[in-house]
C-alpha cells in the first residue's frame, strides 16, 4: 500500500524490528541447519530493512514487492559496488525456498559453504543498511 504516512518514525521502527526478529530466526535456523530458511529469511532480513529505509527517505509505505533491488532503486541512495548483484541473488532465496518447483534443487544448493557465504554477505547488507537508517 504506497502512499504518503504521518507517523514515519513508528513505520520506520516497525521494519527496523521485523527485520531484527527475523534475523535471530535466520541464525537459530543456521544453528539448526536448516539452510534453505535460513536464507529464505535472510531475504526478508534485507527486505525489511530496505523497507525501514524506503519509509524513512520517502516518507511513505513502500511498494508490495519482494524484489530487493527494485524496491532499492525506489530510494535514490547509491548502494556500494557489487551490492545490486547481492540483492539480485537474495531475491532468489524468496522465491526458491517458496515454490515447489525450485524447492528441491535449492535444497540442493545450499550447502553449509553456500550458505555460510550467502549469510556473510547478508550480514554485512544488514549493517550497511542500519548505516543509512
Amino acid at each position: 500500500m504506497e502512499g504518503e504516512i504521518s507517523d514515519i518514525d513508528s513505520i520506520v521502527l516497525y521494519w527496523r524490528t521485523s527485520s531484527d526478529l527475523n534475523y535471530s530466526t535466520m541464525r537459530n535456523l543456521m544453528k539448526s541447519k536448516e539452510y534453505s530458511w535460513a536464507l529464505f529469511m535472510g531475504h526478508f532480513v534485507i527486505e525489511k530493512l530496505i523497507k525501514s529505509l524506503y519509509v524513512k527517505k520517502l516518507q511513505k509505505h513502500p511498494l508490495l514487492s519482494h524484489d530487493l533491488l527494485r524496491l532499492f532503486e525506489k530510494i535514490d541512495i547509491s548502494l556500494p559496488s557489487g551490492y545490486d548483484e547481492w540483492l539480485d541473488e537474495i531475491t532468489t532465496f524468496n522465491l526458491n525456498a517458496r515454490y515447489d518447483d525450485y524447492k528441491q534443487s535449492f535444497y540442493k544448493l545450499c550447502t553449509l559453504d553456500y550458505t555460510k557465504e550467502w549469510i556473510n554477505k547478508i550480514e554485512i547488507l544488514r549493517q550497511w543498511l542500519i548505516s543509512q537508517l
